[in-house]
């Protein structure tokens, strides 16, 4: 498969399981808004995707993992820590979503988004690498999504 087709592909795949988990979660939690830990991530979620988006320029990110050619390696804000800070925000909103569900579709649902992001992460990062030579150095004291553990 070529390398633009499979990124596309997996792009889909983020946002048909992200979709499927968003629509399948709202009405519970418009119905039911205590759930104390569904909206912490949801929070957390919208934190660390501001944060990320706020240290990268416009233009410089892409939802395909295919780096942009003209793109800059960011290593500050969420980045100082971990490489796809993006990715993290989705997998939280995933999550949110499969708590506020406690169902098993949900948490296959999240399971499936979670293996799409890696796959995604580990085709980005080996791109990067080839167009950024500091990037294996940057790989070397950052974690792929959560700082100090993965």
């Amino acid at each position: 498969m070529k390398p633009h087709t499979l990124g596309t592909l997996l792009v889909a795949l983020q946002f048909g399981t992200l979709g499927g988990l968003v629509l399948l979660a709202a009405p519970k939690l418009v119905q039911q808004p205590h759930q104390a830990w569904a909206w912490l991530a949801i929070g957390l979620s919208g934190g660390v995707g501001l944060w990320a988006l706020l240290a990268n320029r416009p233009g410089n990110f892409n939802i395909h993992p295919a780096p942009r050619a003209d793109g800059k390696l960011i290593a500050h804000g969420p980045y100082r820590w971990i490489r796809h800070p993006m990715y993290t925000a989705v997998s939280l909103l995933g999550l949110a979503c499969a708590l506020a569900l406690s169902s098993v579709l949900a948490w296959l649902l999240w399971a499936v988004l979670s293996l799409v992001l890696l796959v995604k992460a580990m085709l980005e990062e080996r791109w990067m690498a080839a167009l950024h030579p500091s990037y294996a150095h940057y790989m070397a004291r950052t974690r792929r999504f959560i700082p100090f553990l993965l």
